[in-house]
């Protein structure tokens, strides 16, 4: 499927009052608030209607809800969604997100806005705690399996709370019919708590490590040690109690001991507000970097590394890093790749894919790497693994150097927008190596004099002169019987016949005279650009089945002078190539032949008017190609 084309620029990091309005009318908040304040009617939300639509995607309600009126961050930019206040409910209840207090509807209205932004109810069924704490705040995840956490993960905790970070804590499940399963002792399979405070308390002359867990759902607590009427507390005096905030009501939250935690729960999330590591204790200034690129079938979405002949293909950012942390040999940073919009296209079929990425170190050389590069050279640094989450992170800290940080999917062939977060503790440059655009073509040669003609020019111009006629002209469905009796005595080329469109548009290439038709020495140009680019296409025709993988399209390009950004590499490929990923002689033909039209058209438009160099290339060539 097509993305949405953004700037592979490295971007800044946004800020609230920087939101993008979303809403269909164009019309922010305050546009639309005013808007009804003129007309005195309440807001009704077209883009979310109080309907069946915003509650599901797969299924009808099981019940008739009624919707009642009570009486935002998202990758990598603050987003600003407005909603009207119209609830689903059911028997005079609210379905889904709802307050003890009964006439309190914040947290519903919130959920509503989160449903809007990931398309309905339904979509933010079985979601991740991390993708809501991220999105609510901007911060960026870290993840811990409580069987593999350092020995100071109390300490870790604890300092993350109190730096303000959220905590979510989980039970895995081994297959669906554990999800939301109770154990017996009061804990359910796959939910999401949150984790609320860290504390230690006197016992029996010790002092004991406690964690505070919240089940949201404002009920069923753990009942083990600890719990809110254990016999722990009798232990307890009432002002360590009252310090702590024991309770023994059954609203959802309850202490339990850090080696309980440790045992009943298997993985904890933090998001931080900023990526500060939560093993130092000093708080750092971060520098933010933000790519948004694409995986698109058949150009960029290569695959891992275990798909060389695709891998190379992905997305390739550079990342210099110049100043070594204070009082350190190494440049600390952070880099978070997210998948974006999966839950939304949920009802589409769309899943999280596995994500992940590589960093190698870059070589005395610009531009794209290629596949040799990737079988000779290993990875300096990864993702600890490739799994199918929105957002995998992780911290490295490497010496003062050029590297090449490869985003991809685990398995090649799937598409995906994605959005890739850099923060460094000291300045760090990025670029995104697909941007660069370079047309080198070569002067049109000028005639060649009759008497000094090949052998093989001489038997071209009988040929020509007996399609064409006494004026020496042919026209696009001339010159097609012209190239396909010629081309059909390469033994070597497989092809079908060139096609009435690649003959026009070859016409319009060499036509310099403007009449609609080709002279032979116009003809003869093209014959020695022809027999480069059909060298070109049986070096890369690798089984020699007559045609090429998309996926080698971007080198044989470069070959024939055309180093094109990723962005327009998607689109060509998107409009030549089959649906099996290759390209046939006709379709690499008549591709090469519009592109060089384009560029020569961008190139005279360019010396005649200085303005216009300003005009970017992807989008005229983009628009005179139309694609």
């Amino acid at each position: 499927m097509p993305y949405l084309h953004r700037s592979l620029r490295p971007q800044p990091q946004p800020v609230p009052r920087d939101a993008r309005t979303i809403h269909s009318s164009g019309q922010s908040f305050e546009q639309l608030r005013q808007g009804c304040l003129q007309s005195g009617t309440l807001f009704e939300d077209a883009d979310f209607p109080a309907s069946n639509v915003s509650l599901f995607y797969s299924e009808r309600p099981q019940v008739p809800f009624v919707w009642k009126r009570p009486g935002f961050w998202q990758h990598s930019e603050w987003l600003d969604v407005v909603i009207d206040d119209r609830l689903p409910t059911f028997k005079d209840r609210l379905v889904f997100l709802h307050s003890a207090d009964h006439n309190e509807f914040w947290s519903a209205l919130l959920e509503k806005a989160y449903a809007k932004l990931n398309g309905s109810y339904e979509a933010l069924k079985g979601g991740s705690a991390i993708e809501a704490m991220e999105d609510f705040t901007g911060g960026v995840a870290e993840h811990f399996q409580i069987r593999e956490a350092p020995e100071d993960f109390f300490e870790i905790l604890e300092k993350a709370l109190k730096r303000g970070s959220l905590l979510g804590c989980s039970i895995d499940t081994l297959n669906a019919s554990e999800s939301e399963a109770r154990t017996s002792l009061g804990l359910i399979k796959g939910h999401a708590y949150t984790v609320t405070g860290l504390d230690q308390v006197n016992f029996h002359g010790q002092r004991i490590k406690l964690i505070r867990v919240r089940n949201p759902w404002g009920q069923v607590e753990w009942n083990g040690p600890w719990s809110d009427s254990s016999p722990e507390w009798r232990s307890v005096d009432l002002e360590e109690q009252k310090r702590l905030g024991h309770t023994a009501l059954d609203d959802g939250e309850f202490w339990m001991a850090f080696k309980d935690f440790k045992i009943h729960f298997d993985k904890v999330e933090i998001c931080n507000l900023t990526p500060d590591a939560l093993e130092d204790s000093a708080l750092h200034r971060w520098e933010v970097t933000i790519h948004q690129g694409s995986w698109v079938r058949g150009s960029t979405a290569g695959g891992c590394r275990n798909f060389l002949d695709t891998f190379w293909t992905n997305p390739q950012i550079k990342l210099s890093l110049t100043e070594r942390d204070e009082g350190q040999e190494g440049c600390t940073f952070l880099a978070a790749l997210m998948q974006k919009d999966r839950r939304r296209l949920k009802r589409f079929g769309a899943n999280m894919l596995t994500i992940g990425y590589a960093i190698y170190q870059c070589p005395d050389k610009d531009g794209h790497l290629s596949r040799d590069f990737f079988k000779y050279h290993a990875s300096l640094a990864r993702s600890k693994t490739f799994i199918n989450l929105r957002e995998v992170s992780e911290r490295f800290q490497l010496p003062p150097g050029d590297y090449i940080l490869i985003p991809s999917t685990f398995e090649p062939h799937q598409e995906a927008d994605f959005c890739l977060r850099i923060f460094s503790e000291k300045r760090a440059v990025t670029r995104d190596l697909d941007e660069n655009i370079d047309i080198d073509l070569p002067e049109l040669p000028k005639p060649t004099p009759q008497e000094e003609e090949t052998e093989e020019e001489q038997q071209f111009r009988a040929l020509f002169r007996r399609v064409a006629g006494e004026d020496m002209e042919v026209s696009a469905e001339e010159l097609e019987y012209v190239l396909n009796a010629v081309l059909q005595k390469k033994t070597a080329l497989k092809f079908k016949r060139l096609s009435l469109l690649s003959c026009r548009n070859i016409i319009s290439l060499m036509d310099t005279s403007g009449n609609g038709k080709l002279e032979f020495e116009e003809f003869r140009v093209f014959w020695d650009k022809l027999k480069h680019w059909m060298d070109l296409f049986l070096q890369f025709d690798v089984d020699k089945s007559g045609t090429m993988s998309s996926y080698e399209l971007r080198t044989a390009l470069k070959a024939a002078g055309f180093q094109l950004g990723g962005h327009l590499l998607q689109l060509i490929v998107l409009r030549y190539a089959d649906e099996d990923l290759q390209l046939d002689f006709d379709d690499y033909l008549n591709c090469l032949v519009r592109l060089e039209n384009a560029s020569r058209v961008f190139q005279s438009l360019s010396v005649k008017n200085k303005d216009f160099i300003h005009l970017n290339i992807n989008e005229f060539i983009s628009l005179t190609m139309n694609i």
